[in-house]
């Protein structure tokens, strides 16, 4: 089995059902959970804040792994840490702060990560590869699930991977939007090892088990 990590998203599960929903999925060899939150500001989106992430961790001894869609991330950070989070990962985008930002999440003994949206580059991130755990490329516009992947962030993963070699430093890259078993392979080939799937978890045909079998065996 080749070393990836599965990171399934909430934002597809169901709600009404979540504690069998997570429980279900660490049962079948999920990785972490992925927590999207999304402040319909920074993304069109609303979805969850700090009360689903304490829940969450009330439920699984999986990881966390927080992604933060949302404006003035540094304002929420404590909240997140305080929740339980393992992870927590800001966008580049919009936030002169960005690196003060990631500090104090590494200052709180907690992951720091960085996410880039499809439109911006990956020079945009050279000068924090040395504050991050992990960098999440997003191969989908954010805001919501069940996009349509965009194949063409293959090139960007490549180089995210070839500038975290030459950095020297341990860095994951993680992919976010539209990973089924069909484009899981090409974002692996490029780099990529943690991969984020919603749907292809929550809404497979045959259920959450079969829904993270197809997705690791797709590397094999």
């Amino acid at each position: 089995m080749k070393n990836i990590k599965l990171s399934p998203s909430i934002l597809s599960c169901d709600f009404r059902n979540l504690e069998d929903q997570l429980l279900s999925i660490q049962r079948f060899g999920a990785d972490m959970i992925h927590v999207d939150v999304m402040d319909g500001r920074f993304v069109p989106n609303i979805t969850m804040g700090p009360f689903i992430v304490d829940h969450c961790k009330n439920i699984s001894s999986l990881p966390l792994d927080v992604h933060l869609m949302i404006q003035s991330p540094e304002n929420h950070i404590e909240a997140f840490a305080k929740a339980g989070a393992d992870w927590i990962t800001v966008h580049v985008e919009g936030n002169p702060n960005v690196y003060r930002t990631l500090q104090e999440i590494k200052a709180m003994g907690i992951h720091p990560g960085i996410a880039l949206n499809p439109g911006t580059p990956a020079s945009s991130i050279v000068n924090l590869l040395e504050l991050v755990d992990i960098v999440l490329v997003m191969t989908v516009n954010p805001g919501f699930s069940g996009q349509k992947h965009i194949a063409s962030m293959q090139t960007k993963v490549k180089e995210i991977s070839e500038m975290i070699n030459a950095s020297g430093r341990d860095i994951e890259i993680q992919v976010d939007g539209g990973i089924t078993s069909e484009t899981l392979p090409a974002m692996y080939l490029a780099g990529a090892r943690v991969f984020v799937a919603a749907t292809a978890i929550f809404n497979h045909p045959q259920g959450i088990e079969s829904g993270i079998s197809l997705l690791r065996g797709s590397i094999n």
